[in-house]
């Protein structure tokens, strides 16, 4: 099977997604785990509570636990692949699978110390093909995700998120006060580079991204004069078609 779809907007299809995880084995979106191990142990413990989201047919799950992560629970919005994943993976005890939609996830309040999205969120972007001017539902679709995140944070409680999309970019959609958290980010990667922004639930933001959102709500930041242009090396294509 050719997994790339004729159009990118079929990426937010299930039934694209239940036909690819039925004969697709594996599939690790901006690289495998050991790309960005050595960051995510600075804020990830063995004995965190973790929620990953979007898990996908990726191996991430699976190496972490070898790593040692051993309390995971995974959602993806694919009936096919959590029955797969779940079953690739029944050896793992404290390993769990979900399927679940990322806007309205059905765990309690203050439910994990770590949720973590590779790649998720931009899926979700797949429609848009600039940063000034995201669609209404597109923001409507990301602000739920990230309220539902936020929600089920335990205070101090961290979000992670992996992804392509630069600092300029990506903090325009994190940087609320309602999230009740604060903003960090590292990168990774050989030539091209991508990133990871770690969300502190109970922290406040930074002044800096204060001052953003504020510029956000009033609606008065400017583009900006330059943006470094990254080659992408994932097979998929869509990814390189949006700069979010």
């Amino acid at each position: 099977m050719d997994y790339l779809p004729d159009n990118n907007s079929r990426y937010k299809d299930v039934a694209y997604w239940d036909e690819r995880y039925t004969t697709e084995q594996c599939y690790d979106w901006l690289g495998g785990f050991a790309k960005f191990q050595h960051i995510l142990e600075k804020f990830v413990k063995k004995e965190d509570s973790i929620l990953i989201l979007g898990c996908g047919n990726s191996s991430m799950s699976g190496d972490m636990y070898s790593a040692g992560y051993h309390t995971i629970t995974n959602i993806d919005y694919s009936s096919v692949c959590i029955r797969t994943m779940s079953a690739r993976y029944s050896h793992c005890p404290g390993m769990t699978w979900h399927q679940m939609d990322v806007r309205q996830l059905s765990f309690p309040d203050s439910s994990f110390d770590v949720i973590l999205e590779k790649a998720t969120l931009d899926a979700i972007m797949v429609n848009e093909k600039t940063p000034w001017e995201v669609s209404p539902q597109t923001a409507c679709s990301i602000h739920q995700a990230l309220t539902e995140i936020s929600r089920c944070l335990k205070p101090g409680g961290r979000f992670v998120s992996v992804t392509f999309a630069q600092p300029f970019f990506r903090k325009r959609l994190y940087a609320r006060t309602e999230y009740k958290w604060s903003i960090k980010h590292q990168s990774y990667g050989e030539g091209f580079e991508y990133f990871v922004y770690v969300m502190t639930k109970g922290e406040t933001l930074s002044p800096e991204d204060a001052a953003l959102e504020k510029k956000l709500l009033k609606g008065t930041e400017s583009p900006p004069t330059r943006i470094t242009t990254i080659t992408n090396d994932d097979k998929e294509d869509f990814l390189s078609n949006i700069d979010l």
